[in-house]
């Protein structure tokens, strides 16, 4: 069976383009935010797993949970819960975000440091990657204890350790040549 991302990735692309030709990705970026988590409900994936349970059942608890959807977000659910393709929405909404932060010239980047970042702190290193990557950079702090000290950065395929726990894995092989 294909991939929950390959099978999705039509349908992102659907999206991406009816949402970048109507200027509309903000608008899209939100709604898809709610569908996916409508659509990860452990009660909306009962719901769609039931056989009982007719397609427009479906749309009525799926669009009633969402609240306000255009029409074209309309129908876009009925398509997706006709070719039984509700569950998708995570990645879905996953894979729009990838294109539209590509369109915006924005990057994800996990900062995980060993203790929590002060707004200053977090602003100083953004602007650190937003000049070395020359884009926009959209910041996901974590926390993790394990790294003694300093930070870690993924920055879409790049990682860059400059945490203690790093350093010390490195000596520890430099040791064992």
């Amino acid at each position: 069976m294909a991939e929950a991302v390959t099978v999705a990735r039509p349908y992102a692309e659907a999206v991406f383009a009816l949402a970048d030709a109507d200027g509309t990705l903000g608008k899209w970026s939100q709604m898809l935010g709610v569908m996916a988590t409508v659509a990860a409900a452990p009660e909306m994936a009962a719901a769609t797993g039931n056989p009982n349970l007719a397609s427009e059942q479906i749309y009525g608890l799926f669009a009633g949970a969402c609240g306000d959807l255009t029409t074209e977000a309309q129908n876009f659910v009925r398509v997706l819960i006709e070719n039984d393709r509700l569950t998708l929405l995570p990645e879905i909404r996953d894979n729009f975000e990838e294109l539209k932060n590509a369109r915006e010239g924005v990057v994800d980047a996990v900062i995980t440091t060993a203790y929590p970042l002060d707004g200053g702190q977090l602003a100083a290193l953004v602007a650190e990657l937003e000049s070395r990557f020359k884009r926009k950079v959209n910041p996901q702090v974590q926390v993790d204890a394990e790294l003694i000290g300093g930070a870690r950065l993924q920055v879409g395929d790049e990682v860059i350790d400059g945490s203690v726990r790093g350093k010390l894995a490195e000596m520890a092989a430099a040791l064992m040549k």
